[in-house]
């Protein structure tokens, strides 16, 4: 009868312990990082500020021409495949709940290469008219990237010239005076998100 062979599933364990901890130990990062950030009306929030870019019909939207009421901010591109449309789509829902205390939502695009003002309205409207597309310069939109604390990244352009973008996915809900409250959960049905939403009129 051939011996027991314990030194497999012992080499075995050693990595796949290894990358459940990594996993463990990143999301317990992340956790901390937006947990730390500094509730509503704190100045010294790490996450948002000051920013002015432009809709599809040329008019600057800022932080300062959205105070006075809580917004939601959504980073993304019109390219993009899956993650984008789905989030779109699940914060139009919960708008629509709202009815006519839906608050702005802004939807701002990490490929001002392509997305030029009027390219982001059109696509934003095809989710309905309550939420915002919003483009710039390069150099405006790399600054609310860096603002807001987005991860963006230009993927490998391909030999018909098109690209997809890597980029952070989170739906940041901003308070009355542009402080930033929490990362929004999506996750659950638009009528409770809606009703969050609402306590922070």
């Amino acid at each position: 009868m051939p011996e027991p062979q314990p030194s497999n599933r012992r080499t075995l364990g050693v990595p796949l312990f290894a990358a459940t901890s990594a996993v463990v130990l990143a999301v317990a990062v992340i956790a901390a990082w937006i947990g730390s950030s500094p509730r509503p009306g704190n100045s010294q929030s790490l996450i948002g500020g000051s920013f002015a870019l432009q809709d599809g019909d040329g008019r600057t939207v800022s932080d300062e021409s959205l105070r006075g009421r809580p917004f939601l901010v959504y980073f993304g591109y019109t390219h993009c495949p899956d993650t984008c449309p789905t989030e779109l789509a699940r914060i139009a829902d919960v708008l629509a709940k709202m009815g006519d205390e839906a608050i702005p939502a802004l939807f701002i695009t990490v490929d001002p290469e392509r997305d030029t003002p009027k390219v982001m309205q059109d696509y934003a409207m095809s989710f309905g008219s309550s939420i915002t597309g919003l483009s710039g310069s390069p150099q405006s939109i790399g600054a609310v990237e860096k603002a807001y604390r987005v991860f963006a990244r230009k993927g490998e352009v391909q030999s018909d010239g098109s690209y997809s973008m890597d980029h952070s996915s989170i739906v940041y809900l901003m308070s009355k005076t542009g402080g930033f409250v929490e990362a929004l959960n999506l996750d659950r049905p638009p009528e409770e998100t809606a009703t969050e939403l609402e306590r922070y009129f």
